[in-house]
């Protein structure tokens, strides 16, 4: 499954902010803050870490798919991924 993410990069600590609908070209995508900064590839790395521990999930199985230069990313997911423990992490 696809996730969209609007990333903020070197935020003072890793957490989700929440869903931001109807977001132009994507639709709804999670609001996240990466303590990381975005150069060579921390940020993403970063991100796939983050996500994998929120959703209780192994780490390879989250990747960035799209995006990996850019804010707006789409990541992969595993198939049936509980989305609803995103509403409570902050």
């Amino acid at each position: 499954m696809k996730l969209a993410l609007k990333v903020t990069p070197g935020a003072r600590k890793n957490e989700i902010l929440g869903w931001e609908d109807d977001y132009p070209q994507v639709g709804r995508v999670l609001k996240v803050k990466i303590a990381a900064p975005p150069v060579e590839g921390k940020a993403n790395k970063e991100i796939t870490l983050f996500l994998a521990k929120a959703l209780g999930v192994s780490k390879s199985s989250v990747e960035v798919v799209h995006g990996t230069s850019g804010r707006i990313k789409l990541v992969e997911i595993p198939d049936g991924t509980d989305l609803s423990v995103l509403d409570n992490a902050r």
